[in-house]
């Protein structure tokens, strides 16, 4: 059992309420938290036989099933005790105690049939609690059994048109038979017999066809057939008479040492021989399965159909199966939700982790799936798991749509604003525009975690765009005439300018031209002047020259005589008034 299911005391599993079973919800939440494989124990018999007691000491407690001392009947419908099993580890020990049947006051004298019936079907060993011995009249009372024959059968109902054959009793509990204050001797033609012995010879049949032999043979071959493996247990009484009202408070020492030897034995042998519960094809039972069984049991008994046990195992694997198949879809949905993050980049990527939670998934199922012989529920879960690729995908492809769209009008928001503004609005615009749309194209290729529809959002923002692109184009082409035929003008213009210019350079290089050429003429003519001046001044000064130079013979010349007179009278002078003084000079 698992460690978290402690059930301190017994709760009801069916109650009868006399006009159908019902099944107690708070019961099946204990038995679907239980994954561990169940070890059922039922026990069935006349009301007052003290069966709770036993099942009280199987559950290793002195109080939890009802315990009467009254001729009331304590017990009604079916109580139930999930306890660790003492001595199979990893196992439950389910413990079913029973309405006592024959209880004279009941008013539907079928729940009997209806109370055993389900026992049977969901232990795996039931004990079978009678007083003192075994008497046709303990016999009688388990006639219940002869209805068996149509009650517990392994083949749906549609199958008995063709055949009267009874259920495979190999999934039938094992009967363990308890006898109550038992005084008798055990002994058979003055030979000591065992208990097991003396139950095998109390169910032998007797020779003969009549119809007394036959009423008498048909409960006794009903529980070899169906009970293949029995066990007898006697009981001796257990303490006084005047103590019985007090048994479960009574310890050991105040029992009898033979009554609490022959329950140890009994405890021991449930405990160490007890099977697992098992159906058809060897599947052991744990807690959810059994929950399975008891709803399906009881609805069919409620609905007046045949508790069939292969319907039981249909309607279990149906239940089981739809379980399985959950967890299968629960796990993938986790493992995707957590391992997934939309978009991915590819959807070979996807596809990856699609396919590695789905055959996690699918291991699951194989894991928790019982009896899907056919595969229906694989296949349905291949179904479901192909439907949710296909989901997963159309998820992906939209989240990279949407991460796209607004991607792109992040991106492209500055061409759109440069558009408001005009900016492409002039000659050559729509080059611009081109230009700047390459740019956040390459820019938004760039941008990681796009997804698949990456190219196909770009190509439909594109699209979008083509409008736009074609009035730019319009624009510029209107605006770029305009401009050619502006600047033809202007050209026009320069070409007449430049010509004007050129012819004007012309004019005034001519005008220089012919300035320079009366310059130079001028200049020469000055120049004649200045050469004529100067031939006429230097003509001029060799004529000064040669006169001066003329009036200087001349006047040398001149002085020459002056002096040759000077001399000359100095001479004279000297010859008359001889001698004078030398610084004499003659006076002219």
């Amino acid at each position: 059992m698992a460690p978290e299911i402690q059930m301190s005391e017994p709760m009801c599993l069916i109650e009868n309420n006399e006009e159908q079973l019902v099944v107690n919800q708070e019961a099946l939440k204990i038995l679907s938290a239980i994954t561990q494989p169940v070890v059922v124990v039922a026990i069935v018999g006349l009301y007052r036989t003290g069966k709770s007691y036993l099942m009280n000491k199987l559950a290793g407690k002195e109080k939890g099933f009802s315990v009467g001392s009254t001729v009331q009947s304590h017990t009604k419908g079916i109580w139930m005790w999930c306890v660790p099993h003492p001595q199979k580890p990893d196992h439950t020990l389910v413990l079913l105690d029973t309405e006592g049947l024959g209880d004279t006051e009941k008013i539907n004298k079928n729940n009997d049939t209806q109370i055993f019936a389900l026992v049977i079907l969901l232990s795996s060993t039931i004990v079978y609690n009678t007083m003192s011995k075994i008497d046709q009249g303990a016999i009688d009372l388990l006639h219940n059994v002869t209805e068996m024959t149509d009650l517990l059968r392994t083949r749906n109902s549609s199958d008995l048109n063709e055949s009267e054959e009874a259920a495979d009793v190999s999934f039938f509990p094992d009967l363990v038979w308890t006898l109550r204050d038992f005084y008798l001797s055990l002994e058979t033609d003055g030979h000591a017999i065992t208990l097991d012995e003396y139950l095998e010879n109390s169910l032998k049949l007797k020779q003969g066809n009549d119809e007394r032999t036959e009423i008498f043979n048909l409960p006794r071959l009903c529980i070899q057939k169906f009970f293949p493996v029995k066990k007898c247990f006697a009981f001796d009484f257990p303490t006084k008479r005047n103590k019985l009202s007090q048994l479960q408070t009574l310890n050991s020492d105040e029992l009898s040492p033979e009554f609490v030897q022959e329950l140890s034995e009994f405890c021991s042998h449930i405990f160490i021989h007890s099977k697992t519960k098992s159906l058809p094809g060897g599947i052991q039972v744990n807690g959810p399965c059994l929950e399975s069984l008891v709803l399906t049991y009881v609805d069919a008994i409620n609905s007046g159909a045949l508790p069939c046990i292969q319907n039981a195992v249909v309607a279990l694997a149906q239940r089981e199966n739809s379980a399985a198949l959950q967890k299968a879809v629960t796990h993938y949905d986790q493992q995707m939700s957590q391992r997934v993050k939309l978009p991915t980049e590819t959807l070979q990527e996807l596809l990856d982790l699609h396919r590695t939670c789905g055959n996690e998934a699918m291991e699951i199922f194989k894991k928790h799936s019982f009896k899907d012989e056919d595969q229906c529920f694989q296949k349905e879960l291949e179904t479901l798991l192909s439907g949710k690729q296909n989901e997963i995908c159309k998820k992906n492809e939209e989240a990279s749509a949407e991460h796209c769209s607004t991607l792109l009008q992040s991106i492209f928001k500055p061409l759109e604003r440069g558009v408001a503004q005009g900016i492409y609005a002039k000659p050559g615009g729509h080059s611009l525009f081109l230009q700047k749309m390459e740019q956040l194209k390459a820019q938004y290729r760039q941008q990681p975690g796009k997804g698949i529809q990456a190219e196909e959002e770009l190509q439909k923002y594109l699209k979008t765009k083509e409008q736009l692109s074609n009035t730019i184009l319009q624009t510029d082409q209107v605006l770029t005439a305009k401009e050619i035929a502006r600047k033809a003008e202007e050209e026009r213009a320069a070409a007449a300018r430049a010509e004007a210019k050129r012819l004007e350079t012309i004019r005034i290089q001519e005008e220089q031209k012919r300035a320079e050429q009366e310059r130079l003429h001028q200049e020469k003519l000055r120049q004649m002047e200045i050469d004529r001046a100067n031939f006429q001044a230097e003509q001029e000064r060799i004529r000064a020259q040669r006169v001066q130079k003329e009036i200087e013979r001349i006047k040398a010349e001149q002085d020459a005589q002056l002096r040759q007179i000077n001399e000359q009278l100095q001479k004279a002078r000297e010859t008359v008034y001889h001698p004078r003084p030398h610084n004499e000079c003659i006076l002219i």
